[in-house]
């Protein structure tokens, strides 16, 4: 499944883009993450664990960036893994490009995600929402702690957290909400309005 995502930074293209690259520093901004060794600059080796509900599964695998295009500010990394229980798999590439947005970074994701097992019951529409909110949390996070960067600081203590099932599941399920009450009344104005009410 493709999922889309976009956000701003409040720093320079050029400094998002070599921070970005820094997987070591940027990977525990997205909640769950744990980079657990660097190969080299491309290839690392880690583990997410995300918790849904009465489900809580943590993904061991493997990270690469497959293309850097500085002059497009375009990379593009693949990651696959398996929960650590056997109850099923994850692969994603992920595309990320980077415009100039003023004096900030417009960051733009695409997501090509496939998964089996327990994940895949949530289906497509909570998959989205949860990793929407992810996208997010990770966003927040790095708009924190790349000004420490810039300055040569240590990441901020308790920044890198777990992906938190209720704080997940209850923001994902209020964006659920709200797409239905949108569909909802959205196809009865539309009906009205065709029926000239």
């Amino acid at each position: 499944m493709l999922i889309n995502a976009d956000f701003e930074v409040p720093a320079p293209v050029e400094k998002v883009w070599d921070y970005l690259l820094d997987v070591p520093r940027m990977a525990p901004n997205l909640p769950g993450t744990e980079l657990t060794e660097v190969i080299d600059e491309d290839n690392y080796k880690g583990r997410v664990t995300i918790k849904m509900g009465p489900v809580s599964m943590r993904f061991a695998g493997d990270v690469e960036i497959v293309e850097r295009d500085e002059a497009a500010r375009r990379a593009v990394i693949n990651a696959a893994g398996a929960d650590e229980r056997g109850r099923g798999q994850a692969a994603m590439k992920l595309t990320a490009t980077l415009a100039k947005a003023g004096s900030a970074t417009l960051v733009s994701i695409v997501q090509d995600l496939q998964v089996s097992g327990a994940a895949a019951q949530y289906g497509r529409g909570m998959i989205t929402d949860v990793t929407g909110v992810l996208v997010q949390q990770f966003a927040r996070n790095a708009a924190d702690d790349i000004p420490r960067w810039l300055r040569g600081e240590d990441r901020a203590s308790g920044q890198a957290q777990s992906a938190s099932g209720l704080a997940i599941g209850l923001t994902a399920a209020m964006t659920a909400l709200k797409r239905v009450f949108w569909r909802f009344f959205g196809s009865n104005a539309r009906r009205r309005a065709a029926l000239g009410r």
